[in-house]
């Protein structure tokens, strides 16, 4: 028996040549256009109906027919604004178990941040003015004291990120000179920034020292030589070697260069300002630590374990701190308001230590418990599988499972978090893998992407950044999985 729909289609006429389609302004007058139009205006509207029009011609000229449905016209019209209109950067749900996933914009600014910076962008602000005298400022002025205070550092400043800030400070301190650094710590972070090509790119030159496995200080001091201008640390954020390995502490390279009278310079990466093991993490060195085991220069970055904005710190020696604000690289790689409207609350969190995992939304994350989130993927077990049921038509099992989360942006890349979720699995292994893909596929697709991780022919959905605040808006977007075009 024919259906319904079936049979108002083979109702509707044909079209089988270009002359039967509407014209552009016939669509553009219609009721439904006319909303599309205030929302988003004639000329985009315009360009919508012709791109419409243009496919259907050349499907029409292809030899499909058609059936002339202004209606459906219309909707692939909309489809069309809307695309072109959504934002690129959207708001994702991470699932992945990595807390500071780079590609998902590593860490979360805590609400003080946020709030000052909606004010920031709605007001003209101090950036470069001092209210005291009524003259001109310096942005840095804005963060340096408490940057000093936090890391016990002489001075400070600010750059976009911390590749930035290995970039000017080699520029400053080492151009057409060389730098010396341990072949172990020669990294490559990700996208291909790699120590060797940017000491290039700042015009040093690198004298390697020692093996991948094993340096010693003997290799630091007899590299030393009339062209030398600093000791280099590179902190090994994103890998650790182990086994027979030897390496040189920040103490004892930062005391080499006192005695050549030469300055040390630590790349600490995504530096901490506290003891993480105060609320039971793995240690990372803290800013601090480096700074008093003499380095002159640590840099660092802002939005890793710091928990704010993206930013390079730079501290140190004052009168090291002075020549680098005087490179001209510096004005290229300077900071804007908004990111120091971000930093500077986001460092005042940490006067305040006992609310800390509280308010600093990076260390929330960090300390959830287990067992907290373990009672969440219970909670969401039964509405996630019904949302697949319903969409897949039962081709999918739901289980809750403990799983393991990473800090991420290379930051104890050795180390784990105990973590629960939500494991799916395909009900038969025929086609597992597509099905996954597409599972995959769909969750993308929903209006706040849902982004898990694929493994042993399961999708992985991590519950550690999912925070009960956001808990309501996931499940109510689900139903959204069944709407959706199979990929």
């Amino acid at each position: 028996m024919q259906s319904t729909a079936d049979s108002s289609q083979a109702q509707q006429p044909l079209i089988n040549h270009p002359s039967q389609l509407p014209a552009v302004d016939k669509l553009l007058l219609s009721e439904a256009m006319q909303q599309l139009r205030q929302h988003y205006g004639l000329d985009a509207c315009t360009q919508a109906v012709r791109e419409v029009i243009g496919e259907l011609r050349t499907r029409v000229l292809a030899g499909e027919a058609l059936p002339l449905d202004h209606s459906q016209m219309l909707a692939m019209a909309r489809q069309r604004l809307e695309k072109r209109f959504a934002p690129r950067l959207r708001p994702v749900f991470n699932l992945t178990g990595t807390v500071l996933h780079t590609n998902l914009g590593r860490a979360l600014l805590p609400q003080a941040a946020i709030d000052a910076v909606v004010q920031a962008m709605s007001a003209p602000a101090n950036l470069e003015y001092d209210l005291e005298d009524g003259g001109r400022g310096d942005r840095d002025d804005l963060v340096e004291s408490l940057i000093c205070e936090l890391t016990g550092a002489e001075a400070a400043t600010i750059v976009n990120n911390n590749a930035a800030a290995v970039l000017l400070v080699l520029s400053t301190l080492a151009l057409n000179k060389e730098v010396i650094v341990s072949r172990g710590e020669l990294v490559e972070i990700g996208g291909a920034f790699r120590i060797p090509d940017v000491m290039t790119r700042a015009g040093a030159r690198l004298v390697e020292v020692g093996t991948t496995n094993r340096t010693h200080e003997k290799d630091y001091a007899g590299a030393i030589g009339d062209n030398t201008a600093a000791l280099m640390k590179v902190h090994c954020s994103n890998y650790a070697i182990t086994g027979f390995t030897k390496s040189v502490s920040d103490a004892d390279v930062a005391r080499i260069a006192r005695e050549h009278q030469l300055p040390s310079f630590v790349d600490l990466g995504s530096g901490t300002l506290v003891d993480l093991r105060d609320w039971g993490l793995p240690h990372e060195v803290t800013v601090r630590e480096t700074v008093e085991s003499g380095a002159d220069i640590v840099t660092f970055s802002g939005d890793k374990l710091l928990g704010g904005p993206q930013a390079g710190i730079i501290v140190g020696r004052k009168a090291l701190i002075a020549q680098i604000k005087k490179n001209p690289l510096k004005r290229a790689l300077r900071v804007g308001k908004i990111t120091m409207a971000a930093l500077e609350p986001t460092l005042r969190l940490y006067l305040h230590p006992e609310k800390l995992a509280q308010e600093l939304t990076t260390l929330r994350l960090f300390t959830r418990k287990a067992a907290d989130m373990q009672a969440q993927a219970e909670q969401l077990q039964a509405p996630l599988q019904a949302a697949l049921d319903n969409a897949f038509n039962k081709a999918f099992v739901v289980e809750t499972a403990p799983m393991t989360s990473q800090i991420g942006s290379g930051a104890l890349p050795v180390e784990s978090l105990p973590s629960h979720g939500l494991k799916i699995h395909p009900a038969s292994g025929k086609q597992a893998g597509r099905q996954l893909t597409e599972l995959e596929a769909r969750l993308r697709a929903l209006p706040r992407p849902v982004i898990g991780r694929l493994h042993d022919d399961a999708l992985w959905l991590d519950l550690r950044c999912l925070e009960t605040s956001a808990q309501s808006e996931w499940l109510e977007q689900l139903p959204g999985l069944a709407r959706q075009r199979k990929v």
